[in-house]
Formats: C-alpha cells, sequence, structure tokens
C-alpha cells in the first residue's frame, strides 16, 4: 500500500520561503517518479516538478528560477524549496508518485495513481 503524506505547508509572506516535505511508504518499485503539483480552488492542478529515482529532476519553466527539488531516500522523503514566493502561489500542493518508466510524462495528472493528501500554502 504506497502512502505518501506531504508537511511543512502554512502561512508566509510575499518574498518569504517554505520547505515542504512529502514522505513516502510502500513504494511498489525501486525505479519511480516523483511529482509536485498544485492547485488552486476552481482551477487545475498545476505541475511544479519531479525528480525520479535517478536524482533526474525536471521543472514547470516558470517555476525552476524559484522552485527547487531534492529527496533524502535515507529518509524516503521528497522536498520542495520554495523561494521568493508570490500571492498567486496561494494554493494546496501535493506530492504524487508513478513507476517510471521510458517517456515518462511527469506533468500529466492521470499517469500518477498514488496522492498525498496536500498541505496548504498562503502567500500574502
Amino acid at each position: 500500500h504506497v502512502q505518501l503524506v506531504e508537511s511543512g505547508g502554512g502561512s508566509v509572506q510575499a518574498g518569504g520561503s517554505l520547505r515542504l516535505s512529502c514522505t513516502g511508504s510502500g513504494y511498489i518499485t525501486s525505479s519511480y517518479c516523483t511529482g509536485w503539483f498544485r492547485q488552486v480552488p476552481g482551477l487545475e492542478r498545476e505541475g511544479i516538478g519531479s525528480i525520479d529515482s535517478d536524482g533526474i529532476t525536471t521543472y514547470a519553466d516558470s517555476l525552476k528560477a524559484r522552485f527547487t527539488i531534492s529527496r533524502d531516500n535515507a529518509k524516503s522523503t521528497l522536498y520542495l524549496q520554495m523561494n521568493n514566493l508570490k500571492p498567486e502561489g496561494t494554493a494546496m500542493y501535493y506530492c504524487a508518485v508513478q513507476r517510471l518508466h521510458p517517456g515518462v510524462r511527469w506533468k500529466v495528472i492521470g499517469d500518477y495513481p498514488h496522492w498525498g493528501q496536500g498541505t496548504q500554502v498562503t502567500v500574502s
């Protein structure tokens, strides 16, 4: 049973930073792709970026200058470092995991079978 738990959300002033965590367990494969997404109520879920089991990271062009994804394998934890946050970054943030395979599409929400419950970030 795959389980993902996000944490680290909260309220921050514009220009500030936050680091989100996503702790995972029960992965069905050692070869995986984990992604970060965010969603504003009433809007589509947006892809932020991903990191796979080979350590390769990919980012949305609009966010890569301010957001960094990393992982700690020993802790089975994925991180999202967010700097210079803007009010439009107010959203629920989610992590998700899928099996890594050739042609994996990190942005495609429907390709991820496993999701965390989300953590709220509010930027004012």
